[in-house]
């Protein structure tokens, strides 16, 4: 196998996420429900035997060190590999959305090229460098929604019911640093527990970065009461500032104003790449 093309790296939301604490190193403790999504970015892979690892970006231009060569660099060197692999990336999810694009991405390049580099790695070995690079990483290389937890690297597979949302990106982006930094923000919300949560998925819980990204970015605000105006029930994803709504199927939205982005999503049950590395080694 000498190439992978039109591999989806699907997006992800928060269906809650609470700030349970903080730690001595300053990392925050969470919980919360990443649930996949069909808002995907396309990237197509081709191995080269001289060792380089190229990028070209399709449609949209990504910083020099993003994510995905910082991921096939790290695999690299980890494996010892002489392959390299030119990588072509079509960008699709927003970023400083908090739908966890780049981290998607960064997941489906470790998945791919251990594959077409013929490594083998089982999951136990990608993980590390995938929590390595970012902390929503290794949720996408685990294949499955999940209920997610401590910094986010304790992860447990979840069902959630199949159904539709509305997601809309405002124009304004997010820095997530800013947020945790932020004195406002709420750090010791009760734990919750998974039998709670599946009473209604849907409904249960908040974000608790929510109250201090619509104090920083008052476009927030506007794309959640224009949700609302439907009769919605809209709540910010991640750090924002992507928020979104379960979607009826008697609601119809054709188009978002101020030049928002909005795609009308499903949830997806399994990750397109599920099953690529081994659960075991």
């Amino acid at each position: 196998m000498h190439s992978l093309h039109n591999v989806q790296a699907p997006a992800k939301l928060n269906l809650f996420l609470h700030i349970t604490g903080r730690r001595d190193d300053g990392y925050h403790l969470l919980q919360s429900v990443f649930m996949l999504i069909d808002w995907c970015d396309t990237l197509h892979f081709d191995v080269r035997d001289d060792g380089v690892i190229a990028r070209e970006d399709l449609n949209v231009a990504l910083p020099a060190d993003d994510l995905v060569m910082r991921a096939a660099q790290s695999l690299q060197r980890a494996s010892g590999t002489r392959l390299g692999a030119h990588i072509a990336i079509e960008k699709h999810i927003p970023a400083q959305a908090g739908m966890g694009g780049g981290s998607s991405d960064a997941a489906t390049t470790l998945l791919a090229l251990n594959r077409l580099w013929g490594l083998n790695w089982p999951l136990s070995k990608l993980k590390p460098l995938g929590l390595a690079l970012g902390a929503d990483v290794p949720f996408f290389l685990g294949g499955h929604n999940a209920w997610v937890e401590g910094i986010g690297e304790q992860i447990t597979p979840i069902d959630v019911p199949a159904a539709r949302f509305v997601v809309v990106k405002p124009n304004a982006g997010l820095e997530t640093a800013k947020i945790f930094r932020h004195p406002e923000l709420q750090r010791a919300t009760e734990t919750a527990t998974m039998p709670v949560f599946a009473v209604n998925p849907y409904g249960f819980g908040r974000n608790d970065l929510q109250p201090v990204a619509q104090a920083l970015c008052p476009e927030i605000t506007q794309a959640l009461q224009w949700l609302g105006s439907f009769g919605l029930s809209p709540r910010m994803t991640g750090s924002g500032s992507t928020v979104f709504a379960k979607l009826p199927d008697d609601v119809l939205i054709d188009s978002a104003p101020h030049h928002w982005q909005m795609r009308i999503c499903r949830n997806m049950a399994v990750h397109p790449q599920a099953g690529w590395a081994a659960s075991e080694s």
